[in-house]
């Protein structure tokens, strides 16, 4: 991903929804309304207050010890920054969301020496750098396997982090159903959606008894009523088809319990393989491409390159846990995806709209011409990122 994180800057914009190398996994505390965060130094680690202004949002100090950090991060007065992430190269190692001024929020991370990124996009200073100092760990991986591996579980803390933050964001998104708020509801739900779309391919591969967790949580409608639908996409239809909260709260109230067994499945979940991080990332371009730039995915409120966007952002991630044990087999074909994916971004970006509540236009809107550069930027992605799955496989 060459791009300096494009996605996540028109999320941003639009100001409604927007793990270390993983040698830990993230895990990501709900955000709160406005309230200082709290220092704490539970287990050692070492707490790192993070106060995001219009200007930035740069750590105190330029060094820390390595291990156990906590970010605690709140918005001071940035209107133009709803996230905060900590990156690693392009990797997300862990973030916070949904963070207008006067909120909080903090998550954890697990860290090696080294120089890393604090990134809040949409502020003067978008970017800082801090360091990590400590002893190496020399146990780290050198060998193709190794590595590859180590990415696969780097990329399993993302995806704990980002159900983890679809929790909050559903627990929101009930209130406001709950309350009978329906503009409330909405914008929750706009928040929601991202995080389901950045994981969708580990997310719907879980069977919890008789229950197929991702046609509880996002179904769309083709061969049922709008009305028999559960999960996300029933709540889409109630909101903007009959703008009411009339006959939601169970659905909600079902959706945010769908959402804690993901959770707990994902959590449980031994590990993930190189070849599972390959294969997701063309389902995400796939996934974009066959549903979210047809319009099927979110046929009520049209908020589907919002999705696109989401699955784009997924996929990068995926390819850049694998991009170290990648550049080690094929240097050529890594130059290639993280060219074809910054041209993708490129033409995500050209289409941010920050009037719109999602940050784009709603998709009814779009020419032909702009379809058709969306879905060429695709498929020129999904080709070489197609060689991925058997490049690692016989790794």
């Amino acid at each position: 991903m060459s791009a300096p994180r494009s996605t996540s800057r028109i999320l941003a914009l639009a100001g409604a929804i927007p793990f270390a190398l993983a040698i830990g996994a993230g895990t990501a505390a709900a955000s709160t309304a406005p309230s200082a965060p709290t220092s704490s130094d539970a287990n050692g680690a070492t707490p790192i207050p993070i106060d995001i202004t219009a200007e930035g949002c740069a750590a105190p100090e330029s060094e820390y010890p390595s291990g156990g950090l906590v970010f605690e991060v709140r918005n001071v007065d940035a209107t133009a920054v709803t996230e905060f992430e900590v990156l690693s190269g392009d990797r997300i190692l862990g973030e916070k969301e949904n963070l207008p001024p006067g909120f909080s929020g903090s998550f954890s991370l697990q860290l090696g020496p080294g120089t890393y990124e604090l990134y809040c996009p949409g502020a003067d200073t978008e970017r800082s750098e801090f360091t990590l100092v400590g002893e190496l760990d020399q146990s780290a991986p050198t060998d193709v396997a190794g590595v590859l591996a180590e990415g696969a579980d780097g990329y399993l803390g993302y995806v704990r982090n980002q159900v983890t933050e679809m929790q909050t964001a559903v627990a929101a998104l009930d209130a406001a159903i709950q309350s009978g708020d329906v503009d409330a509801a909405k914008l929750a739900y706009i928040q929601a959606r991202p995080f389901y779309e950045r994981i969708e391919p580990v997310a719907e591969s879980f069977v919890l008894g008789d229950r197929n967790l991702d046609a509880a949580i996002d179904l769309r409608a083709d061969d049922v009523a709008p009305t028999d639908l559960e999960g996300f996409h029933r709540i889409e239809y109630g909101l903007w088809t009959e703008a009411s909260t009339d006959g939601l709260a169970d659905v909600s109230a079902q959706l945010v319990t769908d959402v804690a067994s993901l959770q707990q499945l994902i959590d449980g979940l031994g590990g993930l393989q190189a070849f599972d991080l390959a294969n997701g990332a063309v389902g995400l371009l796939d996934e974009a491409a066959s549903g979210k730039i047809t319009g099927e995915e979110e046929r009520y409120s049209h908020i589907d390159l919002l999705d696109l966007a989401a699955n784009v952002e997924g996929s990068e991630q995926a390819f850049a846990y694998l991009e170290e044990g990648l550049t080690m087999i094929d240097p050529d074909l890594v130059a290639t995806i993280k060219e074809r994916f910054a041209a993708l971004d490129a033409v995500v970006q050209g289409l941010a709209d920050p009037s719109e509540p999602s940050g784009f236009p709603l998709y009814d809107t779009l020419t032909t011409e702009q379809t058709r550069q969306l879905s060429d930027a695709l498929q020129a992605v999904a080709e070489p990122l197609s060689q991925v799955a058997a490049k690692v496989v016989a790794a």
